[in-house]
């Protein structure tokens, strides 16, 4: 996570190798640094969590297989960059 120069409510993320900006309006009452891990939902930074909670949730969506795959190939081709 790196927060865009002249945007502070917007930052540029890495969701399974995808660059993306998102909006983190939400979470400006938290102290967020690049390298934090956050929960994102359709491009909004809902909570800033741990590396272990996100290991975690990475892991389980991997696990789910082909309807993980699929959505990260949508996500790709769905690029929207903001910078």
């Amino acid at each position: 996570m790196e927060i865009l120069t002249g945007h502070p409510d917007l930052a540029m993320v890495d969701v399974s190798g995808v660059r993306r900006a998102i909006n983190i309006g939400l979470l400006e009452e938290e102290s967020l640094t690049p390298g934090d891990w956050i929960l994102i939902h359709v491009g909004f930074a809902l909570s800033k969590i741990d590396e272990v909670e996100a290991r975690a949730a990475l892991d389980f969506l991997e696990s789910i297989g082909p309807a993980y795959e699929e959505e990260i190939a949508a996500f790709r081709e769905s690029m929207i960059e903001k910078g």
